[in-house]
């Protein structure tokens, strides 16, 4: 899948910025739009010298925070001479906050880039919320990502078109302690067995609970091929035919698990620490090295572990995106081609246990090494092993349809 690319000249780019940073118009698409496909990388350096730009993302992950703060920022500062201001936000106080300066017509907004994917990137790039395409113009998108592949061309199955460029790869995987409970469900009917077992000591986050959500479609999953949702149309009647073997089998889980399903953890941080404080045997994240920072921590005993169903686990990626009216958007694309660097993607690596966006075909031997050298931790999973049993996300037009079946037909059944 190739990227559209914009074929203005690149000359204009400086200018267009001036203009739109100093005047109240800019108001139509194409003005708004830079033209990026004739514009030397370094232009943009040069520009973006002094500078400040706005990131704004999710702030709930302290070690996420602190990575930005004291490595990513001073980096910016030290090589570009850029300050990179992080914004702690929720995404839908983000995109309500954007939306609103997009209507408006206020060509100098607040945001400049965005930690963003899946519902809200769709819902971005339908209401033109979101400046692109971009990626066309960072040489280390070119010379590090894999361009053709769907983890690169589509987020949750939807279109990128060069909107967002990728930022860390994520997978859900269950966890629990196999001084407690030495066995690992291998499949659904394996977790049936478990939670009668163990009753009440089993739950997961009520969908639309991001973690939780996902656990239901990876259920969904091992009663019907994924491949049957790609071109599914959006039509309540038509999902819920399709997943209801998913549905039946989550109302017969609900009498043996927590609160026998009359109610679910609202977040999975409520889950988290219902886990910890040893209320429930088995855990979720989606994200596929929490374990070892949660042990390093002593959030978790030494002997927790995180494991996978036979068929596999849903993975994605999240990305980074430009506010269509962001009043930096040079500083914001230096900044996003310098997340793309192996050396940065090691370091997420290594610090935070992000999984690394970048094609292992296309570092050098030395750059290889950076990511060699990375232990993931204790109770992790190998990162061929989880690749290899990567199930792809659904087309996120279903999410907000399956979860509302969820609440309707297995909530309290």
């Amino acid at each position: 899948m190739k990227f559209a690319s914009i074929i203005k000249k690149g000359a204009a780019l400086l200018l267009s910025l001036g203009l739109c940073m100093g005047l109240g118009g800019c108001q139509s698409k194409e003005e708004q739009t830079l033209d990026l496909s004739q514009v030397e990388f370094e232009q943009l350096v040069e520009q973006a010298k002094g500078t400040t730009v706005s990131f704004y993302g999710w702030g709930g992950d302290e070690l996420i925070n602190h990575w930005i703060d004291e490595t990513f920022a001073p980096l910016m500062k030290e090589k570009y001479d850029i300050t990179i201001e992080r914004v702690p936000m929720d995404i839908d106080q983000i995109l309500n906050k954007l939306s609103s300066e997009v209507q408006a017509g206020k060509t100098d907004g607040s945001i400049d880039m965005i930690w963003i994917n899946g519902e809200n990137f769709f819902s971005a790039k339908e209401n033109d919320l979101l400046y692109g395409p971009f990626t066309q113009a960072l040489p280390n998108f070119a010379a590090y990502v894999d361009e053709t592949s769907d983890d690169t061309c589509y987020d949750f199955a939807y279109p990128i078109e060069g909107y967002e460029a990728p930022y860390g790869k994520a997978q859900l995987v269950l966890i629990n302690d196999s001084a407690k409970t030495p066995e690992t469900p291998s499949n659904a009917q394996e977790l049936l067995d478990f939670v009668k077992k163990y009753p009440a000591q089993v739950t997961y986050p009520a969908p639309p609970d991001f973690t939780g959500s996902a656990f239901v479609r990876n259920i969904i999953y091992e009663f019907v091929d994924p491949e049957v949702f790609m071109d599914m149309e959006a039509d309540k009647e038509t999902v819920k035919a399709a997943i209801q073997p998913a549905l039946d089998y989550l109302r017969e889980l609900n009498p043996y698990l927590w609160k026998e399903g009359t109610t679910f953890p609202a977040t999975v941080s409520q889950q988290e620490t219902m886990y910890m404080d040893g209320e429930l045997l088995l855990h979720m994240r989606y994200e596929s090295y929490w374990i070892a920072t949660a042990i390093e921590q002593g959030m978790c005993t030494e002997t927790s572990r995180s494991f996978l169903f036979d068929n596999g686990t849903i993975g994605n990626t999240n990305f980074v995106a430009v506010a269509k009216n962001s009043p930096n958007k040079a500083g914001a694309l230096v900044a996003i081609n310098e997340l793309l660097t192996p050396e940065v993607q090691a370091s997420r690596y290594e610090e935070l246990k992000i999984l690394p966006v970048l094609d292992n075909s296309k570092l050098s031997d030395e750059e290889k090494a950076l990511f060699d050298a990375v232990d993931p931790g204790p109770g992790t999973i190998a990162q061929e092993e989880l690749l290899e049993k990567r199930l792809p996300e659904m087309p996120v037009k279903l999410v907000p349809i399956i979860e509302q079946l969820w609440q309707e037909e297995v909530v309290g059944k």
